[in-house]
């Protein structure tokens, strides 16, 4: 062609250096990069499948014969040797043509002393085209304004749930004082204080009276979950018996399991000593275990209340052996375990841990908010515990926490 820049032609010793063109022509079909092979003057020598679509792509058409530098660049070869030969490992240009642009980046290999371009298709041209921009700027401006939404959703979100746990400690506030004076005069009509009673007065009134100790624990519950909500929840950690906890507890709940038929069974190990936990807290995670035991265990069944030290291996990052992991394990348990097994229905296993979620209950059929497990497992992490259930359907329930002895 017209206008072509000559250059001394190869030795025959870099001829015979040359890698075989079949070899290197079916390694560059497998690039997924756009790659151009050329002589040293600008010949044309290989251009793999996605080189040949680049270039069909901005109208070279036939590029057969083509030179790199006179017809694809048009640029002085020496020029682009010039860069070369001051220390540039890397020649980068722009390429135009019928208003679309690529980057081209020439490396030469002097071994075989050929020429190497790879192409960048970037579609500059749609880059700067106005309505592109504006389409992007509108882009990322939606996005601006969906996440501003979206903030501003979960913000008045979290601001319902804060009004909705302020009133729920307001309402049990309110509820607990009156509560307190009718639990009081219960306890008096059937101490008979105020007069004999007769039979029928006396069913109606142990009634009465449990309903009442009911709301005075949903009362109690609702105040229990409104401090955990709100993150007022403070332990008071002081040494305690953990025994006479649960065994107050259990004392406490006899008489509910007797008026339902449910046999209570109460087994606390001596030999637990004594360490920090806060006795309120501990309790009332022990009594939410008892209460949800109670209610899904039919009349005639039974639930059995038990406490014992444990050793609680936790996991680290890197374990010993079993064998010497056995072998050197101290002789004194860490931790207490405490369990509330029962023999009601039983909880499927999808459901082992969505019922220690906030309102979540399996069985509609029975009363209750769905807090009392919730509470229970926070209760218990608070403590730096640990809280969970075995359980099939059909085979009871058996809930177990572990309370660490080594409280800070």
């Amino acid at each position: 062609m017209a206008g072509r820049t000559v250059l001394p032609p190869m030795s025959e010793e870099r001829n015979r250096a040359a890698l075989p063109i079949e070899f290197v022509s079916s390694l560059l079909d497998k690039v997924e990069k756009p790659l151009i092979v050329a002589e040293r003057n600008g010949n044309l020598l290989l251009v793999n499948a996605r080189a040949r679509q680049s270039l069909e792509r901005y109208g070279y058409g036939e590029i057969k014969g083509s030179n790199l530098f006179n017809d694809i660049l048009q640029v002085d070869a020496k020029q682009i040797f010039a860069q070369i030969e001051s220390g540039a490992h890397e020649v980068e240009m722009l390429v135009e043509r019928e208003g679309k642009r690529s980057t081209a980046k020439i490396q030469w290999m002097p071994e075989p002393d050929w020429v190497v371009m790879e192409l960048e298709n970037k579609s500059d041209a749609q880059a700067s085209d106005p309505a592109t921009q504006l389409t992007v700027q509108e882009l990322l401006q939606e996005r601006e304004i969906t996440y501003r939404n979206l903030l501003a959703a979960y913000l008045k979100l979290q601001e319902v749930n804060r009004q909705k746990t302020v009133f729920l400690a307001s309402a049990a506030h309110e509820l607990k004082t009156p509560l307190a004076v009718i639990k009081g005069y219960y306890d008096l009509l059937l101490a008979g204080s105020l007069g004999r009673l007769t039979d029928k007065q006396q069913d109606i009134l142990e009634e009465s009276k449990d309903s009442c100790e009911r709301l005075v624990r949903l009362v109690s519950m609702f105040l229990n979950y409104s401090a955990l909500e709100s993150g007022k929840l403070v332990l008071q950690l002081r040494e305690n018996d953990l025994r006479d906890c649960l065994d107050e507890l259990s004392k406490r709940w006899t008489e509910a399991f007797q008026r339902k038929g449910v046999k209570l069974d109460v087994n606390i190990d001596a030999s637990i000593p004594t360490f920090r936990f806060d006795y309120q807290k501990v309790q009332q995670a022990a009594a939410n275990l008892l209460d949800n035991s109670l209610k899904h265990t039919p009349t005639g069944g039974s639930v059995t209340l038990r406490a014992g030290p444990h050793f609680w291996e936790r996991r680290v990052a890197a374990l010993a052996p079993v064998e010497e992991r056995r072998r050197f394990r101290l002789p004194r348990p860490n931790s207490v375990e405490v369990c509330v097994a029962d023999t009601g229905p039983g909880i499927a296993a999808e459901h082992h841990q969505e019922i220690f979620e906030d309102f979540v209950r399996v069985d509609r059929n029975t009363s209750g908010m769905g807090l009392g497990l919730a509470i229970a497992k926070r209760l218990i992490q608070a403590h730096r515990g640990k809280i969970w259930v075995e359980s099939e359907a059909q085979s009871g329930s058996r809930f177990t926490f572990l309370l660490p002895m080594d409280q800070g």
